[in-house]
């Protein structure tokens, strides 16, 4: 047999030496194979068992092991299958020797655990051509593992970066909600709800409210366009337009607290166009629904801005929708907005709401519509508050099989009970 010891081949790794376990019961055979590839500039270990060797690998690690098929007690392949079974952060190519060329002999060893098979007598070329062949696979893992520990380590930046972020919006979205101060307020002759639900952390609508002169009072509900951050920091800045009690403070308003006037709403969807277009540099734009209430008369005016035509419900519970629609807000500097009138009986209501109530979707795609939504206030006819804003929300996570409605929900009610004294 070619058994030469003058197969002198470079080592097969310079820069880390492979330690490699050779397993028989010949002592001749361990110490031709050790020869061998200490030569090459393998770290070699022996073991004259497969048990001794299946102690050595509990208490070491190493990078290829040598098996003889045949071995008294635990034979190379019951090796090979115990050896699988430890625990292990790292491959470990496994050869068998053997002298059996039989396919089902060859099938058994592959469906054990081991990766090749040598021919006994072993012939050098053929061992070294193994070794690099394992080498090659060793290699191919260890750059494997090395890219899962990559992202491993990125994963977990991510989500420790998505932590602190989803820390971050959970606090924004405290402070949306905190822009809506009262979600009821009561007046003589009248009393308003609000209803505010972003569909995920922050979002882009807005509703509120604020005494636009004696015996009057204002309200509106906006949409910006898109959805997240940029269009809550959108939203917020909209909403500062209506936030103050005086005119230059209140987009709406003109004059002092003690004597302001409230502008007509057509001329307030004006001014926040202008005030879009030439001093907010984006491309958002906003649906605007924005209405104006004498307490005293019943009388309602109000601008629709490309948002959802308002739903007005008699005292009888019959559904009126107005409004014709009209131009969104920000988008185009020659739009111009009129201001339509309501009048408002005891008992009547008014509900300004989005398109996130309208334009949600049943389980077929089917939108609410408004006559959907006019059905459920004919059976909400005899909730008041946010008891009927509750009760909306219930009705239309039971159209669409989910209370995650996956648009933002607003909306404004406005219920009028008698003209002031």
């Amino acid at each position: 047999m070619n058994t030469s010891l003058s197969d002198t081949t470079a080592p097969l790794s310079a820069s880390s030496v492979l330690r490699v376990l050779v397993v028989d019961d010949s002592s001749a055979q361990r110490l031709l194979l050790r020869t061998l590839l200490r030569r090459w500039g393998y770290d070699v270990e022996t073991a004259a068992s497969g048990q001794e060797a299946l102690e050595r690998c509990r208490q070491e690690r190493f990078d290829l092991i040598i098996s003889d098929w045949i071995m008294p007690g635990m034979s190379g392949p019951d090796f090979c299958r115990a050896f699988r079974q430890l625990d292990s952060d790292s491959y470990c190519y496994f050869i068998l020797l053997t002298a059996k060329t039989e396919t089902d002999a060859v099938a058994e060893g592959l469906d054990i655990g081991a990766d090749d098979f040598l021919r006994k007598p072993v012939a050098p070329e053929e061992l070294r051509a193994r070794m690099n062949a394992g080498e090659r696979l060793l290699e191919m893992e260890r750059r494997l593992r090395d890219q899962n520990r990559q992202i491993a380590s990125t994963l977990t930046e991510l989500r420790e970066l998505y932590s602190a972020l989803d820390r971050d919006l959970r606090e924004a979205r405290k402070l949306q909600q905190s822009l809506v101060r009262e979600r009821d307020f009561r007046m003589d002759g009248a009393q308003l709800s609000l209803l505010l639900r972003p569909s995920g952390h922050v979002g882009g609508d807005m509703v509120g409210f604020f005494p636009s002169g004696e015996g009057r009072i204002g309200f509106y509900a906006f949409d910006v366009s898109g959805h997240g951050v940029t269009s809550a920091l959108m939203c917020a800045r909209i909403a500062g337009l209506f936030s103050g009690g005086a005119g230059g403070q209140n987009i709406a308003l003109d004059g002092p607290p003690d004597a302001m006037t409230a502008h007509q709403p057509g001329l307030v969807a004006e001014r926040m166009n202008r005030l879009l277009l030439s001093e907010i540099d984006t491309e958002h734009y906003c649906t605007l629904c924005y209405a104006d209430a004498d307490l005293r008369t019943g009388q309602v005016r109000f601008v629709q801005a490309g948002h959802p035509h308002p739903l007005v419900q008699r005292a009888d519970g019959s559904i009126e929708y107005l409004g014709e629609g009209g131009l969104p807000v920000g988008l185009f500097a020659e739009a111009r907005y009129d201001s339509t009138m309501i009048k408002l009986r005891p008992g009547d209501r008014l509900l300004i709401y989005s398109d996130g109530i309208t334009e949600y979707a049943d389980a077929n795609g089917a939108e609410l519509g408004e006559p959907g939504l006019g059905r459920i206030m004919e059976r909400l006819h005899g909730l008041r508050g946010h008891a009927l804003l509750d009760a909306l929300l219930w009705e239309l996570a039971q159209w669409g099989g989910s209370d995650d409605f996956g648009d933002d929900v607003s909306a404004v009610l406005f219920e009028y009970d008698h003209p002031l004294a």
